[in-house]
């Protein structure tokens, strides 16, 4: 019992610390207290880890995105502790969840995906890659996956202002921030060369099966506007998750 209290409040720990980071960093770029993002105001850190988590100064409420993000690694915390992933364990399993998911919430409410968090994970990728892979595969596949997604970079580009010439008007909306090349790159430490290859194919089929259903969701509702970017890092996240946590799995699924 004890064991599952140990794993759930890590959890919590854990994703205050996501909560935390996705707070800051986008606003003020370095670690400093936590503050208000409705008035700027400092909070004291008991009233922030802690209900009633309203705002001190304005009483404003904190997103929902709060209890999503807790109740989720809750959650990956006891998986992990019951039946850690092949390779990983728990707190390398653990430690790789946190930096995802700062990646997502950031990504996903200001489509950024910051270089400080970029620096981090690629000293976080190159420790674990390593570990797992060696260095040579784990050298090269951070080159591949940066390399492949800066040449889908650039060539996205280009695109985008082949057709603001065809419509004579400014496209500002882009398909790959440079993020997303410093992210692949990131997730090439981690999953070696050839893993990188698999998990960027991974990541474009998820990205393009979710843009198919979003594209049908919003001509149904008539609210599509053309170019309009969807945030493609929770893609290849996604990818190396299950690349990293469910490998086995879906190598039996294959086979």
């Amino acid at each position: 019992m004890m064991q599952w209290i140990m794993a759930g409040f890590l959890g919590w720990l854990g994703g205050s610390v996501v909560n935390y980071l996705s707070d800051i960093l986008p606003h003020k770029r370095r670690l400093v207290g936590p503050i208000c993002l409705a008035c700027g105001e400092r909070q004291p850190w008991w009233n922030y880890l802690v209900w009633p988590r309203r705002c001190a100064s304005c009483e404003a409420h904190r997103s929902i995105r709060i209890w999503i993000v807790e109740i989720i690694f809750i959650g990956a915390s006891l998986w992990l502790w019951t039946s850690p992933p092949g390779g990983l364990g728990y707190w390398v399993g653990m430690t790789l969840l946190l930096y995802f998911g700062v990646v997502v919430v950031i990504d996903v409410e200001h489509r950024l995906i910051l270089h400080p968090v970029s620096w981090a994970g690629a000293l976080l990728g190159l420790g674990v890659g390593i570990w797992m892979h060696g260095l040579a595969p784990t050298l090269i596949g951070g080159a591949a996956g940066f390399g492949l997604m800066l040449a889908l970079h650039s060539f996205g580009n280009l695109f985008a202002r082949g057709m603001a010439r065809l419509r004579g008007e400014p496209i500002d909306e882009v398909a790959l921030g440079f993020g997303d090349v410093n992210l692949s790159g990131v997730l090439g430490l981690l999953l070696g060369w050839p893993g990188i290859v698999g998990g960027l194919l991974l990541a474009i089929l998820l990205g393009g099966v979710v843009s198919l259903f979003y594209l049908l969701i919003m001509l149904i509702r008539r609210r599509y506007q053309v170019f309009t970017a969807i945030p493609y890092g929770p893609f290849l996240v996604a990818s190396a998750i299950l690349l990293l946590y469910f490998q086995e799995s879906l190598l039996s699924i294959t086979f």
